[in-house]
């Protein structure tokens, strides 16, 4: 990717000096949003953007000096780019469309940290809580990515955050309120799973309309939309049950297959138009 030109956004809260200690305590998350989480925690993806619960925790912080590598300082640069170029895409689509933009936060942890939507922790990936309106990262998943989920490079890892902020284009649309109703009404588990594998493949495809526009602006290397395709795959529900429990349950998906995933990725890319993201 070439963002050489583009600014870093300012809506980043870096916690990584900062170590939590104590005990969870009792939070309020319903029993689909508890079973989210556990499967987001299971197969090291996100907690879902649907996951729209308050908790309470007696976590306390320390703040620690710490040096960071190379590598990480750049990740911590690519981030903060990735995020600015989805602020300005997804403004200039509200504004186009009589609607403002309040864009979300992007938080920079190592392990755990607090957040709205419970005690976040690196083993489940990025995520978005909605409650609180903030992407949370541990820079560490780069590796996750290259080593556990075979799929690397700059434009792969902006596809990961471009999903989660997809997720937060959800909640400002209103989608995921409605979502979340759509859930809590469901006759069963395997119902409430089929509402989640849809807002995550929306998720999806509003990364690929993200896509479309850095596309459009001639920020791409040669190679990096098949980066992007690999992760999409990578993170299917069926390729990430096979890899860590030998078979795959498709009652179970809350994310998509493989060839969902990238197919609602590719179908943002190539219209570039959120309208086709409709669930």
């Amino acid at each position: 990717m070439r963002l050489d030109n583009d600014k870093k956004s300012q809506n980043v809260e870096d916690r990584r000096g900062q170590r939590y200690s104590g005990r969870a305590g009792k939070g309020k998350i319903s029993v689909v949003g508890f079973i989210v989480l556990l499967i987001g925690a299971y197969y090291g993806v996100d907690l879902s953007g649907i996951v729209g619960v308050g908790s309470q925790s007696n976590y306390q912080s320390q703040s620690i000096n710490q040096r960071y590598s190379e590598e990480e300082q750049s990740l911590d640069t690519l981030a903060r780019k990735v995020l600015y170029t989805t602020e300005r895409i997804w403004g200039r689509f509200f504004q186009g469309n009589g609607m403002i933009y309040h864009e979300p936060t992007l938080v920079l942890y190592q392990g755990l940290t607090q957040t709205a939507c419970g005690v976040g922790q690196s083993v489940m990936g990025p995520f978005y809580c909605p409650v609180d309106q903030k992407i949370y990262l541990d820079l560490s998943f780069y590796e996750d990515m290259k080593y556990q989920l075979k799929a690397s490079g700059d434009f792969a890892f902006a596809y990961v955050i471009a999903h989660e902020v997809g997720h937060h284009v959800q909640q400002q649309l209103g989608i995921t309120q409605k979502t979340q109703s759509a859930q809590r009404s469901a006759r069963n588990k395997v119902d409430a799973n089929k509402i989640s594998v849809s807002v995550e493949l929306q998720a999806d495809c509003f990364a690929g309309v993200w896509g479309h526009e850095i596309q459009k602006e001639g920020k791409l290397d040669a190679g990096d939309v098949e980066e992007a395709f690999l992760a999409a795959e990578a993170v299917g529900d069926d390729r990430l049950q096979q890899q860590s429990k030998g078979r795959v349950i498709p009652d179970s998906f809350t994310h998509g297959t493989s060839k969902q995933r990238l197919q609602w990725f590719r179908k943002g890319l190539q219209a570039g138009d959120p309208n086709v993201c409709q669930i």
